[in-house]
């Protein structure tokens, strides 16, 4: 039978090795510990040097300076899309138009600008005589009576006299109307006569644009002034012009010729218009100031 006990000196070798090979229990602990960071001490990476630094407003204030720009740009394009638009479409409506139609509308528009830069020089001249002093209170007193009695003779309220012509009219086998004696003044008229009188048998008649001719037995009535004849008819103009006016053929002197009258045409060098009418008294129309 075999002898198994143990021997004392056997088993204490290994476990004197086991037991130098097995690592303290406190050295890990140590290790662990000095490998771990401190949680409040910033690793070298983080340092604040090597830190991102905190984003600034700059690039935003970029970007909205861009942004406005663009909306600018997109303002200036559909203002300039709208403007060729309308370009086109008023292109448009006069290429539909003929040349002929064209030629009358470029006419009117130089006539227009003739028209207006005629009255731009008038007012230009007038300013510059009102600015320099030229145009005295004295010299606008004069033209204001001057343009007043202008009028005062056209409306056959003042007395006139001047260069004309003395034209008679006389029966014959038919009498003188009040037709002969309405062409008789408008034709001294066109002639360019400014003012005109009727003298005959019954009074005189100052003729003015109202004036109004009626046939009446034994005479013609003038304005309510019943006249017979002979018929004497003053008119203040050009002395040649209104005579030429008369002798035309076709006139006055071959249409009273015609009927049996007589007309007779003299320039006598001063024709005196005493004859006046009262100025008319308005009631409804006033002066626009």
């Amino acid at each position: 039978m075999t002898d198994e006990t143990t021997k004392p000196g056997a088993h204490d070798e290994p476990t004197e090795a086991l037991t130098s090979a097995r690592p303290e229990p406190d050295a890990p602990t140590e290790a662990l510990t000095s490998a771990r960071p401190e949680p409040d001490a910033p690793t070298e990476a983080e340092s604040p040097a090597e830190q991102p630094a905190a984003p600034q407003s700059a690039p935003s204030r970029r970007l909205t300076g861009a942004g406005a720009l663009i909306g600018l740009l997109l303002v200036l394009l559909g203002f300039t899309l709208v403007v060729q638009l309308k370009s086109n479409s008023e292109d448009k409506a006069y290429a539909s138009l003929r040349q002929e139609d064209l030629v009358t509308i470029l006419a009117d528009l130089d006539a227009r600008e003739d028209r207006l830069q005629q009255d731009i020089s008038a007012l230009e001249a007038s300013r510059r005589e009102l600015v320099s002093g030229a145009a005295s209170r004295d010299e606008i007193i004069k033209k204001a009576e001057e343009r007043a009695d202008d009028l005062g003779i056209l409306a056959g309220t003042l007395p006139a006299q001047g260069p004309g012509v003395l034209v008679r009219l006389e029966d014959g086998t038919k009498k003188i109307t009040a037709n002969h004696l309405l062409n008789a003044v408008q034709e001294l008229r066109g002639a360019g006569a400014e003012a005109i009188q009727i003298d005959a048998p019954g009074g005189s008649v100052r003729v003015i644009a109202s004036t109004s001719f009626v046939d009446a037995d034994g005479g013609i009535v003038v304005d309510g002034v019943k006249l017979t004849g002979p018929y004497s008819i003053k008119a203040i103009g050009e002395p040649r012009d209104v005579a030429i006016a008369m002798r035309f053929p076709g006139g006055v002197v071959d249409d009273v010729t015609r009927d049996g009258g007589n007309v007779i045409v003299s320039e006598p060098g001063t024709v005196d218009i005493a004859t006046v009418r009262s100025a008319p008294t308005l009631e409804y129309a006033k002066p626009v100031s």
